[in-house]
């Protein structure tokens, strides 16, 4: 096997085993460490090949645009690490500040792995296209699985699926029987649908570009709905409100030319040249009065699937007499709590934090009065029993309190050179750069909704997506050279 086929032999790997997240043989991880993607293993070997080859001059790494940003940021959270440990505060149940920012530090290149390598091996249209095609291989494994998990969980077979899951993940299922497919908890099966899988897809079917052979594209459309139908099964009311607005902004703003196709075909039986006969005539409408009905039928499906669910019919149920009350009674409580106290770290080091890893020293003396009596997982949280090490759930938050203004600003940065690089292939007249704009655009308003609610650097999604847009050249670059990478 030559270098390239073997190249892209270990990419096609990573992409496939992108669905486990908390996978339970991995060396280095702590017990407490739950983002444990199996598709290090793969990811490492490819990176391992990719220096050797550079080492030897056999390739020049084509470094994307936003390495000065990472480069930056990553010496931003460096400096405020090591600020941080002059001042240290007292361990939290038996985890000392140099333990937890070696663990945090050990986060951000494995993020930073996952945007290189799918920058550095998607130059082309050939290049995006084998990427995507493998991508959705691993999806396809989750959305069947998923879907084996619901049908068990709604039989009795919770236990058999609970061995099985075992067997790969740090954690089995979930009590109830919400799905979580190869992910550790169904927030985050529905955060890598909405951030990951779905913006791509949705970007081939708004630009019109086929991964497979043949005009029409209903591996695309059976993907997509079977992803939408594992959202759902998911109950995640986080991964629900990320994929309906970030892909209801990505429609309004990028999908005008997809909206007047569909508008034209909606539109085609009565218009004035359409066939005058009444059969004719009603056999060009039928079918898109069919489709609007279907459509608005799985809608209510939807809605009512989704409102059964007491953990989903909180939301508009339960009384709003008080703030803290209302997300106390929402499940929101802990959450907020947590981003809350955390922020106290920021406003002792505003500049630069308190370095990676260090928030949750804060968290737990800073936790608001509102949710210390009543609130279950944060009783559990304060037991003496409990070995649990806060964290802030908030990646805003986490930037803030950990790497400060600086670290904050270098990342938004980073998030807005991306979109300014979105924004300028959606102009291109070239059908893979607009994919590569749409796809780009949608992972961007998808994370930047998910920031809300997660805070690890180590989730493929935050970085992958990103990192496929990132390595092809801009409509307006001139390519200097017809060698392909690597």
């Amino acid at each position: 096997m030559n270098r390239h086929n073997l190249l892209r032999g270990l990419w096609a790997l990573t992409l496939v085993t992108l669905p486990v997240t908390s996978f339970r043989y991995l060396p280095f991880f702590g017990g407490g460490t739950v983002v444990r993607p199996l598709a290090l293993y793969p990811l490492t070997a490819l990176l391992l090949l990719l220096a050797w080859s550079a080492w030897r001059r056999q390739i020049s790494p084509p470094w994307p645009r936003q390495t000065p940003l990472l480069a930056a940021f990553l010496l931003a959270a460096l400096a405020s690490t090591a600020l941080g440990l002059a001042f240290a505060p007292l361990p939290l149940r038996g985890v000392d500040y140099l333990s937890r920012a070696l663990r945090a530090l050990l986060t951000l290149p494995i993020g930073l792995a996952f945007f290189f390598a799918a920058a550095w091996m998607n130059r082309t249209e050939e290049d995006l296209r084998f990427s995507l095609r493998w991508l959705l291989l691993g999806l396809a494994a989750q959305i069947l699985w998923a879907a084996a998990q619901f049908i068990g969980l709604n039989t009795g077979h919770r236990a058999q699926l609970k061995a099985i899951q075992e067997l790969f993940s740090v954690r089995g299922l979930v009590k109830n029987k919400r799905v979580s497919g190869f992910t550790f908890e169904p927030s985050w099966l529905a955060a890598q649908l909405g951030s990951l899988y779905l913006p791509w897809l949705t970007a081939c079917l708004l630009a019109g570009w086929r991964l497979w052979r043949g005009n029409h594209p209903w591996r695309e459309i059976s993907l997509t709905l079977g992803a939408l139908a594992v959202l759902l099964a998911t109950y995640s009311r986080s991964g629900l409100v990320i994929t309906l607005l970030a892909g209801s902004v990505t429609l309004a703003l990028t999908g005008g030319e997809a909206r007047s196709r569909f508008w034209r075909w909606l539109t085609q039986g009565l218009r004035p040249s359409a066939p005058q006969s009444f059969l004719a005539r009603w056999r060009v409408i039928f079918p898109r009065l069919g489709m609007l009905l279907g459509l608005a039928a799985l809608l209510a499906a939807a809605f009512f699937f989704l409102a059964d669910k007491g953990y989903i019919s909180r939301l508009w149920t339960s009384d709003f007499e008080s703030v803290w009350g209302y997300l106390v009674n929402t499940s929101l409580g802990p959450r907020a709590a947590y981003a809350l106290a955390a922020m106290t770290a920021f406003d002792q080091n505003p500049l630069f934090g308190v370095g990676l890893g260090a928030s949750g020293f804060y968290i737990y003396p800073n936790l608001p009065d509102a949710v210390l009596v009543g609130v279950s997982e944060i009783a559990q949280a304060l037991s003496p029993a409990s070995g649990l090490f806060p964290n802030p759930k908030n990646l805003y938050v986490r930037l803030l309190a950990e790497t400060g203004l600086a670290g904050g600003a270098l990342f938004a940065a980073f998030w807005l050179s991306c979109l300014a690089d979105a924004l300028q292939r959606l102009r291109s007249s070239q059908t893979w750069q607009r994919v590569l704009g749409i796809g780009a655009f949608f992972s961007l308003a998808a994370l930047a909704l998910m920031a809300f609610s997660q805070d690890s650097f180590a989730l493929p999604e935050l970085w992958l997506g990103l990192g496929l847009a990132a390595g092809a050249p801009l409509p307006d670059e001139i390519s200097t050279s017809e060698e392909r990478f690597p």
